[in-house]
């Protein structure tokens, strides 16, 4: 719901702008941040609303009424809104948890341990690859469990633990159920989102993806590599990391999750500013159920 500004709103509220391109900056650098300071102002402005709607119950005090008062009492509502707005167990909390959700930046509930259904159940269209996709309850333990040798045969090839590898498939694919297709719906066994470039002599496939050019998000049309499966497509992902010297400071990141996704993110892996900071949360995520289904 869209609510009409006043004259008297709380300072830094995304009413102008000046202040939605300040949040829409935040987002690309810190996401959680922008989230945080977007449900601070939704709880501002529904707390404004709520004095403003227990103050037209109050009769009005005659001769002092007056437009001045009118406003001083606005200010004084917008000041009160500010102060009470964003603390600890109020309803910003609430909506922040929510906003993180839908924008993948939590994790949802963890599957339990002997969920077994094919991660690859649920394919979204081509024109949904890049909308942030949540941790499905029963197809993120199935994707570990189906994924978990041809990691382990990269982890021996390249020395990266394999689950962080699982975790960049599962972040790469939303966790299986968004992957690279082609036109007919086929799967391109990519996991990694590795692309075709000029050396690449096998079959490709053509779909619209997001690209980060100077921080904006864009859409383009890339070429990526076709593989026979997905063991194909671990192995041709442990290949490029033991290879190229592009990435020797990511196999030298031994078992620390945080240089590995980063050092990815470094190394011009993607274009998303915020790639490292995502893969290091799904790192976590891979981590707890791993120990869960032990």
């Amino acid at each position: 719901m869209a609510l009409a500004p006043t004259s008297a709103q709380a300072p830094g509220l995304g009413v102008d702008a000046r202040s939605l391109d300040a949040l829409r900056g935040a987002a690309v650098r810190d996401p959680k941040v922008a989230v945080r300071e977007a449900a601070r102002q939704f709880e501002t402005l529904f707390m404004q609303e709520l004095m403003k709607s227990m103050r037209a119950t109050t009769p009005a005090n005659g001769m002092l009424d007056n437009e001045g008062s009118r406003l001083g009492t606005e200010m004084l509502d917008a000041q009160l809104a500010g102060s009470l707005s964003g603390m600890k167990g109020g309803l910003s909390e609430a909506i922040m948890r929510q906003l993180e959700r839908q924008m993948g930046l939590a994790p949802g509930p963890i599957p339990p341990s002997g969920a077994r259904a094919s991660a690859n159940a649920t394919a979204q269209p081509i024109d949904r690859l890049d909308k942030p996709v949540k941790i499905p309850e029963k197809g993120a333990a199935g994707f570990v469990q189906q994924h978990t040798e041809a990691a382990a045969r990269a982890e021996a090839a390249t020395g990266i633990p394999a689950a962080f590898m699982l975790a960049q498939a599962a972040h790469e694919t939303g966790w299986g159920r968004k992957e690279i297709r082609h036109a007919d719906g086929s799967s391109a066994n990519n996991l990694f989102g590795i692309k075709a470039g000029a050396n690449w002599k096998g079959p490709v496939a053509e779909v619209t993806t997001t690209e980060y050019i100077g921080g904006v998000a864009r859409k383009v049309t890339a070429k990526f590599r076709v593989y026979g499966s997905h063991e194909e497509s671990f192995a041709d992902y442990a290949r490029l990391m033991k290879d190229s010297p592009r990435y020797a400071g990511v196999v030298a990141a031994g078992g620390d999750a945080s240089a590995f996704a980063h050092g990815l993110q470094k190394a011009g892996y993607a274009t998303d500013p915020a790639y490292g900071a995502k893969l290091t949360r799904v790192i976590d995520t891979t981590l707890r159920l791993q120990r869960a289904m032990a």
